[in-house]
């Protein structure tokens, strides 16, 4: 017998890719478990279902940066005397991403790369133990939202955050809505995919410069690099990225923030036009901004 519950969850995080660098994603989760009937006639009811293996899938992967613990690229070194840990992960052409964070920041995937093969298989091990007797077997399909307009992926952290947003590396993959004088505007949407394709979003205020670090692991040189650290509930987070792939705000990185930031760029892009913008958080969520 299969069970099977469909848009389960969306997990938004981040990952690293020795190509594209630091990418914010969002994948939707479906799962089939297979099993016996227990003493009630369920494999399992459909409320214990969604409420555990959510409550386990957003402890394990959402909000976090998945890092490919087996590519050639990444250096991990785990802090003796506290929970911290500090990644290197180079690029090409001597630049790098380097973070140093609390350990429930990251998620270390054993495999060369990321994939939704590769998260599957790490989330079907770490949740098989606290499956009941009578489930057999967890099968875990990812996917994301079909989107037929522009989109982008962004990784972001929200240090006034209570919760899991403050970590400073999750992200989203998230489309834009732009209407410009009542009429879809394909062509600005296409230039957010194309300015915010794989950025990290970060605020001025949490600029530091490279002698602030204090990650160990330090680059020859901090030249084309940008580095930025804030203090949250969570702890102290730290991360360095080529500036290329940065997109500096003055303000926190929230999606209110962000709606409000592509619409007055978008004012000054189209001046004398009414605008409206639809800024998505990952799927079916964002925020608007309009004349």
């Amino acid at each position: 017998m299969q069970l099977f519950v469909n848009d389960l969850t969306v997990m938004d995080f981040s990952y690293l890719c020795p190509e594209r660098g630091m990418v914010g994603e969002s994948w939707i989760v479906d799962v089939l478990l297979d099993g016996t009937l227990n003493e009630e006639s369920m494999v399992q009811d459909f409320g214990i279902v969604k409420k555990n293996l959510k409550r386990l899938i957003d402890s394990y992967v959402d909000h976090k940066l998945l890092v490919p613990a087996e590519c050639q690229a990444t250096s991990i070194r785990h802090d003796d005397d506290t929970d911290y840990v500090e990644v290197n992960f180079t690029l090409a052409e001597q630049k790098a991403i380097q973070m140093y964070c609390p350990a429930d920041a990251y998620a270390f995937i054993y495999a060369p790369t990321i994939t939704m093969e590769s998260v599957s298989e790490y989330l079907r091990e770490v949740i098989a133990t606290h499956l009941p007797d009578n489930v057999d077997n967890l099968t875990i399909l990812l996917r994301t939202e079909v989107i037929n307009t522009p989109f982008y992926h962004y990784t972001h952290g929200l240090k006034k955050h209570d919760g899991n947003c403050q970590r400073i590396a999750h992200g989203h993959r998230s489309k834009v809505d732009i209407i410009t004088d009542g009429e879809i505007d394909l062509d600005s949407q296409a230039y957010w995919a194309d300015r915010w394709c794989d950025i990290y979003i970060a605020s001025e205020e949490d600029r530091i410069s490279a002698e602030q670090l204090k990650l160990q692991q330090k680059l020859p040189s901090y030249q084309a690099h940008v580095c930025f650290a804030y203090e949250a509930t969570q702890g102290y987070f730290e991360i360095v990225l080529p500036e290329s792939q940065c997109e500096v705000i003055t303000t926190d990185s929230t999606v209110e923030c962000l709606a409000q930031f592509i619409y007055q760029q978008q004012k000054q892009r189209k001046p004398d036009t009414h605008c409206c913008v639809l800024a998505y958080e990952g799927v079916g969520k964002g925020a608007r901004v309009s004349d």
